[in-house]
């Protein structure tokens, strides 16, 4: 008598869906995953000091890092993150000497459907670079290529044209508005656009496309922050 083995157990989406720890080149700019090993140099936590000063952060994605005590925290929350596969959190370094220029954050919404949220935010000297652009499409491309992401949103205050305008460049097709959706860091419930990409959705054109006006300020935020 034979016997065949049984097939096996098809895998968990959830399983499939965790975000591994990767460092993303850019050529010119490194996204490297936040976490403790970033704050072993000082100047990393005083850009994240730094970025929690900037009043257009503070405004449309304020961060709790007015001190180094907190930024230390800041990095260790995404570590976690990190640990758990549940959010992968990127800074944006110059490959040529390692200067802080920004962070790139993804998040599951509903992690068992496929569902995701992305953020990003860059400091003042990085504007007008194109280091949001780029960033947010490589993280995309990343999060659809490994980790089986279904759909992915960006949300951004009315007011925050900028972030549309990357949202737009990125391929993120406009939604609709969502109404008072999110008390951002003037303390007042703002309007949102909503903006998503599919996994099936084509790549942007032209991805060489030079910076325009719109990279000069750069925040979009992903909910349920800590990242």
């Amino acid at each position: 008598m034979s016997t065949s083995a049984p097939p096996p157990a098809p895998q968990n989406p959830v399983d499939r869906r965790t975000f591994v720890r990767t460092t993303l080149d850019l050529g010119d700019v490194l996204l490297c995953p936040w976490g403790r090993v970033a704050a072993e140099p000082d100047t990393m936590l005083d850009g994240l000091i730094a970025a929690a000063a900037d009043p257009l952060i503070a405004l449309w994605n304020p961060l709790a890092t007015a001190d180094r005590g907190d930024a230390l925290a800041w990095l260790e929350a995404r570590d976690g993150a990190w640990d758990r596969g549940g959010s992968a959190s990127f800074a944006a370094l110059t490959a040529a000497g390692g200067a802080l220029l920004g962070s790139v954050t993804l998040r599951w919404v509903d992690r068992a459907d496929g569902l995701a949220m992305i953020g990003y935010w860059t400091l003042p000297a990085a504007r007008g670079r194109g280091v949001a652009t780029r960033a947010t499409r490589a993280v995309t491309s990343w999060a659809f290529r490994t980790t089986d992401a279904r759909r992915i949103e960006i949300a951004h205050a009315v007011g925050n044209e900028a972030s549309c305008q990357v949202a737009h460049r990125c391929g993120y097709l406009p939604e609709g508005t969502l109404r008072d959706s999110h008390r951002f860091g003037d303390g007042a419930y703002h309007d949102e656009h909503l903006h998503a990409r599919l996994a099936a959705d084509p790549e942007p054109t032209d991805p060489t496309q030079e910076p325009t006006a719109y990279d000069n300020l750069i925040t979009g935020r992903a909910r349920d922050t800590p990242w």
